[in-house]
């Protein structure tokens, strides 16, 4: 089967072609590093690191390129309100959030370059854009981009300038020949970081710094190139057409947009007060348990974070790798005598259908949960153990592209239970003592006094399963906490 892209400038899905038969290009814009990551970054980073994953299962060799925006009006007020140089407030806000992004599993890109380390590039394509009378300069020192003579302005957006300009703020400034025209270079205000050029001191403008990065490591038609929805008009509509002025060339093949994201319904925004960092999630929950619920929605959509929505996904992180773990301990038992069963899904043929339609990990997540019902199916009789362990071996294979499955699942369990375990201020030697004082009054026949154990067990949130050797315990997480509070 064909892999389908969806082409935000065809508006439909089309077949993915590469310029060259093995190798492709993929582009995505950074993160501006003005404050701490949030999940929105999050969400995006992951996205095109799923997408590089699948394109480099289907044999593709796939360069990468990922940005960081560290020259910024944001950055630049910011490091004055802290009273420090924004060179050195974006460059350790850049080893923040590569932290915050390789511990919530995101891999780096093959090229992460940076807008101040790209100064050269951007004067350059700066000089070629006013040599071909695409850009002029004002008497100040700013450089503007004429967008009423590239022809093609708006094939991405398809915005209409006659009647839908009424929300794009209109610069003002002095020399500028059309309220549509958008900044390049921007002349040095006093106490702000800048660069000599041709013009003056100043600074590039937002939209330059990705053209030059993307065809400077890239060249200058790229397979990819993806960013977040708010990025479609006005910025990736300019770097479509200062592209194409300078180079002559089709800028981008396939345009891909990952949806926005909103909590509780609104916009998340910092005068709302209702931001939430990679940080804070991942002091809150496991790194699996994030992008396992960021996955399950279709990445071109927008994405509505819940109160419980990471709650939920941590109980079927935490189900899934109970029964790998179940799984695991069976292994050891596998007899190669016994015939192989055959598993009721083709878990690969189901899997690149999924992703092959467009990306679409919201299908193969729920793809999974049908095989772990069917799995739990197959854990009651023994018979199964060979089928068991090969089908824990291909979830795991097929999922490891999204990152998901591919973990130890003791690892994973002790992180999600030691967590509910110290937020209700329980220790697991108490529970198991109690568990074991429990076994020896049913063994003296005073089951009420052991019944006692189970229901003080119970509302603090632990759950308890007689086996015919033993009793184990687990937790009642999402309950947990609000339980425990109620009995301490």
């Amino acid at each position: 089967m064909t892999l389908k892209v969806y082409n935000v400038l065809t508006r439909k899905k089309e077949d993915f072609i590469p310029q060259k038969p093995d190798v492709l290009s993929l582009y995505a814009c950074g993160i501006t590093v003005s404050g701490d990551a949030h999940v929105g970054h999050a969400r995006q980073a992951l996205v095109y690191d799923v997408i590089r994953n699948y394109l480099e299962y289907l044999g593709y060799k796939v360069v990468y390129v990922r940005n960081y925006t560290d020259v910024d009006d944001k950055i630049i007020a910011k490091a004055n309100e802290l009273n420090i140089d924004a060179r050195k407030y974006a460059a350790d806000q850049i080893v923040k959030t590569d932290t915050d992004l390789r511990d919530f599993g995101v891999k780096a890109a093959n090229v992460e370059p940076k807008v101040s380390e790209t100064i050269p590039e951007i004067i350059e394509f700066v000089t070629g854009l006013i040599n071909k009378g695409y850009a002029y300069v004002t008497p100040v020192g700013d450089v503007y981009y004429r967008v009423d003579k590239f022809k093609d302005y708006g094939k991405l957006s398809r915005v209409q300038f006659d009647n839908n300009m009424a929300g794009v703020r209109k610069e003002v400034e002095e020399g500028k020949e059309n309220h549509q025209d958008f900044a390049l270079w921007k002349s040095a205000k006093p106490g702000e970081i800048y660069w000599d050029s041709p013009w003056g001191k100043g600074r590039p403008g937002w939209h330059i710094e990705c053209s030059a990065m993307a065809i400077k490591f890239l060249g200058e038609t790229l397979d990819i190139h993806g960013g977040g929805k708010d990025l479609i008009f006005p910025h990736h509509e300019n770097e479509i057409a200062q592209s194409e002025a300078l180079t002559g060339k089709k800028f981008v093949n396939y345009w891909t947009h990952c949806g926005l994201i909103k909590v509780n319904g609104q916009k998340m925004s910092k005068s709302l007060g209702n931001g939430i960092t990679i940080r804070n999630l991942l002091n809150e929950y496991h790194s699996e348990v994030i992008r396992y619920a960021l996955l399950r929605s279709n990445y071109k959509e927008d994405m509505n974070i819940t109160d419980n929505m990471f709650d939920v996904a941590e109980k079927a992180i935490y189900d899934f790798y109970t029964t790998l773990h179940k799984i695991d301990v069976l292994s050891v038992k596998v007899n190669s005598e016994e015939p192989q069963k055959t598993f009721s899904h083709n878990i690969k043929e189901e899997f690149e259908t999924a992703m092959n339609n467009d990306f679409n990990t919201t299908v193969a997540i729920a793809n999974l949960h049908t095989y772990f019902t069917e799995l739990n199916t197959l854990l009651r009789s023994p018979k199964n153990i060979n089928l068991l362990v090969s089908t824990r071996k291909e979830i795991s294979k097929y999922y490891g592209i999204l990152d998901l499955m591919s973990e130890q699942p003791e690892s994973v369990l002790e992180s999600i239970k030691s967590k509910h375990l110290s937020k209700a201020k329980l220790g697991a030697n108490e529970i198991q003592n109690l568990v074991e004082k429990r076994t020896e009054l049913k063994k003296a026949g005073d089951y009420a006094s052991a019944d006692k154990i189970r229901n003080e067990l119970h509302n603090m949130g632990i759950i308890l399963k007689d086996l015919p050797e033993k009793t184990e315990w687990d937790i009642d997480f999402l309950d947990l906490a609000t339980r425990s509070e109620k009995t301490r």
